[in-house]
């Protein structure tokens, strides 16, 4: 049991990125093509940045900003799937692992769907844990706010850590 004495821990994470210069955007380690890239320290991946978020919410132990900050920069440019993984040690250290994970990607463009299956292998790998504990989908802003007019993307996650 955990401190508090339950066997699991929930977190929810959210990332945001604009969009600038670039052929491609990064989404849950994947390199999908689109006609424009993000503005971002590191890949800027908002799927894994929102998990790691939501990942390290749930060991209390701050957020990706905390952990990878944009002023180091041994981050500049990093691979966004090494964040996840250190996420996922730090939870194991402590006696924790993924129970499931369900991302939501909000954009107009890129299309999501035809990477998710992708992204989900991918996840489930960095996080040793079975591809039917992670979820991907996708949806739009209707148009509406910063995403709906196709300035950035953005995403939110949420997780369950069980006591492994």
């Amino acid at each position: 049991m955990s401190s508090t004495g339950v066997p699991f821990r929930v977190g929810q994470g959210y990332d945001v990125h604009a969009f600038g210069e670039g052929d491609h955007v990064m989404l849950g380690g994947v390199r999908v093509p689109h006609d424009r890239g993000v503005i971002a320290h590191s890949d800027g991946d908002v799927v894994i940045h929102a998990l790691c978020d939501a990942m390290l919410g749930a060991l209390a132990l701050g957020d990706i900003g905390k952990h990878f900050p944009p002023s180091d920069e041994r981050w500049k440019g990093a691979d966004s799937r090494a964040f996840l993984r250190h996420c996922d040690a730090l939870a194991r250290e402590r006696g924790w692992q993924l129970g499931n994970a369900d991302v939501t990607v909000v954009c107009e463009r890129p299309k999501v769907g035809p990477h998710a299956q992708t992204m989900r292998e991918l996840l489930a790998q960095d996080l040793s844990v079975d591809i039917d504990a992670i979820s991907i989908k996708a949806t739009t802003s209707e148009k509406l706010g910063f995403t709906g007019r196709s300035e950035g993307i953005a995403a939110m996650a949420v997780c369950l850590l069980v006591k492994s």
